[in-house]
């Protein structure tokens, strides 16, 4: 199963380059594609380790993402990303990792000098989950989608941005606890702040 989805990923990936390859070829200083990363601050959904336990709420974490982006407009811009993600969130003694592919669809605009502010839908598409070492298949939505809005400031080809991300909906993933007794349940949806440096070519 995960060798399954590691070659959709690889697709995945292949096709957004492809995709982009006419757009840069008529590369302009605002129009083009680029390269992105940066650290992400996650915290992910309420932790039940059975049905007659109380929530745990996550410790936020640092996970890192990079990808690609394009961009199309100067003033006014549309900004579509593929990023490669892994966050990480903490329940007491246990640890969350999740490995996902992100899609943003970003609507932006220039508001002040260099500044500009952005925001669309964000499309993520599970890779993996792992719950205190053992992996999680039992996800309820692998693909989900929530809202991504934030501020940046570009000089020439670089730029930096700081945006906040949010999953619309509960994704819970479900699994044995320790004890192998009982169900417990994960809300993997994000909830994170997420700062990236950028380069447009």
């Amino acid at each position: 199963m995960k060798s399954l989805k590691n070659n959709h990923t690889h697709l995945f990936i292949i096709l957004f380059f492809m995709a982009l390859i006419p757009t840069s070829i008529m590369a302009q200083t605002s129009t083009g594609i680029g390269f992105k990363g940066g650290l992400n601050y996650n915290a992910n959904g309420d932790y039940f380790e059975s049905i007659s336990d109380n929530a745990q709420h996550p410790d936020r974490n640092v996970g890192y993402h990079f990808g690609l982006f394009g961009k199309i407009g100067n003033r006014f811009y549309f900004k579509p990303e593929v990023m490669y993600t892994s966050t990480k969130s903490d329940y007491n003694d246990d640890t969350f990792e999740m490995q996902k592919i992100d899609a943003p669809m970003l609507f932006g605009v220039k508001v002040l000098g260099p500044i500009s502010v952005f925001g669309g839908p964000a499309f993520q598409y599970i890779l993996d989950t792992e719950f205190d070492g053992i992996s999680i298949n039992n996800v309820e939505n692998e693909f989900s989608v929530g809202v991504n809005f934030g501020i940046g400031l570009n000089f020439n080809s670089v730029g930096i941005d700081v945006r906040y991300e949010r999953g619309f909906n509960d994704n819970e993933a479900t699994f044995l606890n320790n004890n192998g007794i009982g169900t417990s349940r994960l809300d993997t949806r994000p909830d994170q702040l997420i700062l990236s440096l950028s380069l447009l070519l």
